[in-house]
């Protein structure tokens, strides 16, 4: 799947998004999501069905159990549990997913579409929360270099 400009200035246009798959581990990638998505302004809620708390907040067990609606979830879950994710969050009315890498398939693709949602697949989001730091700058330099990057 091309992800498209639009889809993933979209997503990032929501204000409230849910991150399913962080953690109490403060170095696994879903919880860098949550932290970095704190930094930027978004109002974001920790998914885990395995964690209490998250970064000193409190983590919720599935979309459903969320104390809000929220507008977008990203998803940092193996992708076998992800078709049940994005139906629950298009039953809450969830438009909008971000499937990151190794969480998303052709499957969860293909699903997300048919329920018409907009889903940005496989892409980093932190190569897309500007300002880029760190070692996602280098990775997105050389993605924009070899016509990775949407654009």
């Amino acid at each position: 799947m091309k992800n498209t400009r639009t889809a993933i200035n979209e997503f990032l246009a929501q204000k409230t998004i849910a991150v399913v798959g962080a953690s109490r581990n403060k170095d696994k990638f879903g919880t860098a999501i949550y932290r970095e998505l704190k930094l930027h302004g978004y109002k974001v809620y920790p998914v885990n069905p395995n964690a209490d708390m998250v970064e000193g907040d409190r983590c919720y067990a599935g979309l459903g159990a969320l104390p809000a609606k929220v507008d977008a979830a990203i998803l940092v879950i193996p992708p076998t549990e992800t078709l049940a994710v994005i139906n629950e969050a298009a039953r809450l009315g969830i438009k909008y997913l971000w499937l990151q890498q190794g969480s998303n398939s052709t499957a969860g693709e293909d699903r997300a579409k048919e329920l018409g949602l907009t889903v940005v697949s496989g892409a980093c989001v932190f190569m897309y929360l500007d300002p880029v730091e760190s070692i996602h700058k280098f990775h997105r330099f050389f993605d924009k270099l070899f016509g990775h990057y949407a654009n």
